[in-house]
């Protein structure tokens, strides 16, 4: 009888292994606090599920590396994999990867280049970067025309990596909103990447100070990078009550900033709720349900006023 119950248990062990879904991440970076915050979401949101195992790799901004995970990942056998990528231009052989091996694929975070072209079983899971750029620079225009600078205001914008879809578009959506009638007051003194880095948009906003050119605004793409902008205004003696500094995704630091009033404004990107969705989606891919190419979780604008509802 003993034997008989060994027998059986291992055989439900053998079962429970063999239905437990498989899921290989492959993140751009992990030393990005935005990303951390996305990896966080995903980990805190496999321990709530049963028969869920996230295997996650850090591609190390390295194009050639994240396409060897996913590959890696195919040859391992994995159920599902999810790819914030390095290059979103680069996509395209994942893409083809995956769904040559008939392994469903979620990109997360980082819109893909071949989005309009996504075979079956694959998705896209982010915010709507049209959104969070525009959010924050409308709100900058409007600060520096209550501010009396309507008659002309001049600002400089840090960009991300500009292989990054978002870098892009958030830029964009910049240019976007001084375009309109009641924002073209504002004219761009010079715009260049900073690659989302703190450090490097540090460095760039000290050699803009040096340039003794006076501004009124700062953008930066994210909020590690406007951030880093601080940072140097500080330290060159600039007052931050006499510059709109805007940003994106609502970090803890970037709250921190902004309740010692040195950020005007950033809007919450749900990085955590982005890596929840892209593992229910390739959970959802994996059992066959039919799911939406494009899934976007909102963004929210978030200013002083608001400021406590994201503390």
């Amino acid at each position: 009888m003993k034997k008989v119950l060994l027998a059986a248990g291992l055989m439900g062990l053998m079962g429970t292994t063999a239905i437990a879904q498989q899921i290989g991440v492959s993140v751009a970076r992990f030393d990005d606090n935005g990303l951390t915050v996305m990896r966080n979401g995903m980990t805190a949101h496999e321990e709530t599920l049963d028969g869920v195992s996230l295997q996650i790799e850090d591609a190390t901004d390295d194009v050639a590396k994240q396409l060897d995970q996913i590959n890696n990942f195919i040859a391992s056998g994995v159920d599902a994999i999810i790819v914030n990528a390095v290059d979103t231009n680069a996509t395209e052989a994942m893409s083809n990867a995956a769904s040559s091996a008939g392994v469903p694929l979620v990109y997360v975070n980082r819109q893909p280049v071949n989005m309009d072209t996504l075979p079956d079983g694959q998705a896209f899971v982010a915010s709507n970067e049209i959104e969070s750029g525009t959010l924050a620079a409308f709100h900058m225009c409007q600060q520096l025309r209550a501010e009396g600078k309507s008659g002309g205001a001049t600002a400089y914008v840090l960009m991300g990596q500009l292989s990054n879809q978002a870098a892009v578009q958030r830029t964009k959506d910049f240019h976007d909103v001084i375009g309109m009638d009641m924002c073209n007051f504002i004219t761009i003194i010079d715009e260049q990447t900073a690659e989302w880095s703190r450090d490097q948009a540090s460095d760039l906003m000290t050699n803009w100070i040096s340039s003794g050119e006076p501004f009124d605004a700062v953008f930066g793409n994210n909020d590690e990078m406007a951030i880093g902008a601080i940072q140097a205004m500080k330290a060159a003696g600039i007052s931050m009550d006499d510059v709109v500094v805007g940003g994106v995704d609502a970090t803890s630091d970037a709250l921190v900033a902004m309740a010692a009033g040195e950020m005007d404004v950033t809007v919450f990107q749900d990085l955590a709720g982005q890596g929840a969705g892209s593992i229910d989606t390739a959970i959802a891919l994996i059992n066959g349900e039919e799911v939406d190419k494009q899934v976007f979780i909102p963004f929210k604008l978030v200013t002083p006023a608001t400021l406590a509802d994201f503390q």
